[in-house]
């Protein structure tokens, strides 16, 4: 055991992180959620007023974190680690308010079929996160790992669609250019959400290893 180790075994810590960590979870789960309304029907403006009320709230959690970070001494694991795994989550948050956004600022009346698929992809990983974080609170490392690689794989299924929504585009000879741009946009910033998944994958396989 190094120091911190050992530091960190003497000292009472600041349990609270793990609570903070899995709000922003759950602050993911819920901007998904509200992005997926579009399925059902919903005004592209009101999904993207909901998702932005969620983004508010989880940017003012980064900076709660921030400051208890900057206000204790002992953390049950490193504190480079709880800050740039709250902002990864936060950085997902933000690419759906920003395809949420998109989508109102171009008026599109309903989402196309890849679109929502892609939606359905993010959600479903969005979802998965927010059940695996509490396993960093018990050490379930093992737990940790296999949610990183499932949320691999729907981060390879999301690019399939993309990937193939992009190619339709481009060779639909009966689409014309405004919308050719306006769909590759949103696709982009959809595929955009579902990479950062796989950037907190990433950074839940590095706790993984680390402390497994």
């Amino acid at each position: 055991m190094n120091l911190q180790g050992v530091v960190r075994w003497l000292l009472p810590r600041e349990d609270v992180f793990y609570g903070l960590i899995e709000q922003q979870g759950a602050l993911l789960a819920a901007a998904a959620q509200a992005l997926s309304e579009l399925a059902a029907g919903a005004a592209p403006e009101q999904v993207h007023a909901a998702v932005r009320d969620i983004e508010h709230r989880a940017d003012a959690l980064v900076d709660e974190v921030e400051d208890r970070l900057a206000a204790v001494f002992v953390t049950p694991i490193d504190r480079e680690d709880i800050q740039g795994l709250v902002a990864a989550i936060d950085d997902i948050i933000d690419d759906i308010d920003l395809a949420a956004r998109t989508l109102a600022l171009y008026r599109l009346p309903r989402p196309t079929r890849p679109m929502l698929e892609m939606i359905e992809v993010l959600t479903k990983a969005a979802e998965l996160l927010h059940g695996e974080l509490p396993a960093l609170r018990r050490h379930d490392y093992a737990r940790l790992l296999v949610a990183a690689r499932a949320i691999k794989q729907r981060e390879k299924e999301g690019d399939r669609v993309f990937r193939a929504a992009l190619g339709r585009l481009f060779h639909d000879p009966t689409i014309d250019a405004k919308a050719l741009l306006r769909e590759k946009e949103v696709l982009e910033d959809l595929e955009l959400a579902i990479d950062k998944c796989e950037t907190v994958a990433e950074r839940l396989k590095h706790l993984a290893v680390k402390h497994g």
